[in-house]
């Protein structure tokens, strides 16, 4: 078991004219594998600075990062290794596809900078990997990413995080700039991986309909410290923080917004995973 510790990390980012601005503020939280934690918060809360903390595209001001009970490592293949084991699903699939390669290269990339498989099993696995998150290959593989919905922009980006066959799954918003219609097929997609490789997956959001029902723990986050936690049903039914009861008070009513999403025509989520 693969196991993410965030402890006690500040960070603070300088900021012209105005000194220090204090982006997470004693924060803690434990990841493991096969367990999905909601990270839920207003834009400007924190979460994002999170997610790029783990990822190390930033780094920390105080505190510690650890897997598996090591610091993370600050840079060669120590570093190299970390990302393959703790990969990203960015919020914007349109921006995190190269709109001048083919979805094969996106793909074979990292199965290649990580050696996954032997070079001779390379296409395979592209193929596989595209199946896997339920797009069809011959008719994917060698399209451009302008070529593709946005809804199937993201499920090429989940298959590109898992190429590396990671254990912890960051998604920083992964359905927010998606249409509603099929954000549900993808948070299904995400949910069912989950499952079958037993990944741990951290999952930002501001929505906490659906952070209720993808999650086993939701942490709440405002202004950068963590002002609520616990498992999902309680921190939505009974919130203690007045943060909290706000934001419940803000979103859609859970169970309302899935029998909406779910009355929804047959086939809609399924068939937005087809090219069209």
């Amino acid at each position: 078991m693969t196991t993410l510790e965030f402890r006690n990390v500040t960070k603070r980012y300088r900021v012209r004219g105005a000194g220090k601005m204090l982006a997470l503020d004693d924060v803690s939280f434990t990841l493991e594998s096969g367990r999905t934690i909601a990270l839920v918060g207003q834009s400007g809360s924190g979460k994002s600075t999170i997610a790029k903390i783990i990822t190390q595209l930033e780094r920390q001001s105080a505190g510690d990062v650890l897997l598996d009970g090591s610091p993370i490592p600050r840079s060669g293949r120590g570093l190299r290794r970390y990302r393959q084991q703790v990969r990203m699903v960015f919020q914007d699939p349109f921006a995190s596809l190269n709109p001048y390669h083919t979805i094969r290269h996106h793909i074979e990339r990292p199965l290649r900078l990580d050696k996954v498989v032997p070079s001779d099993e390379i296409e395979g696995e592209v193929r596989r990997l595209l199946e896997r998150v339920r797009l069809d290959a011959d008719s994917t593989i060698d399209r451009r990413p302008h070529e593709l919905s946005g809804g199937q922009r993201q499920r090429v980006a989940i298959a590109r995080a898992l190429a590396s066959r990671p254990s912890l799954l960051i998604a920083d918003e992964p359905v927010s700039m998606l249409d509603v219609s099929i954000r549900l097929g993808v948070l299904n997609l995400l949910a069912d991986l989950q499952r079958e490789s037993n990944l741990g997956v951290l999952y930002i959001t501001h929505d906490l309909a659906t952070a209720r029902h993808f999650s086993d723990e939701i942490m709440v986050l405002n202004r950068g410290r963590v002002v609520e936690r616990g498992p999902a049903d309680d921190v939505i039914l009974n919130p203690q923080d007045d943060y909290t009861r706000a934001l419940r008070n803000a979103s859609p009513d859970p169970d309302r917004h899935f029998a909406r999403t779910t009355a929804s025509p047959a086939g809609a989520a399924d068939t937005e995973g087809a090219p069209a």
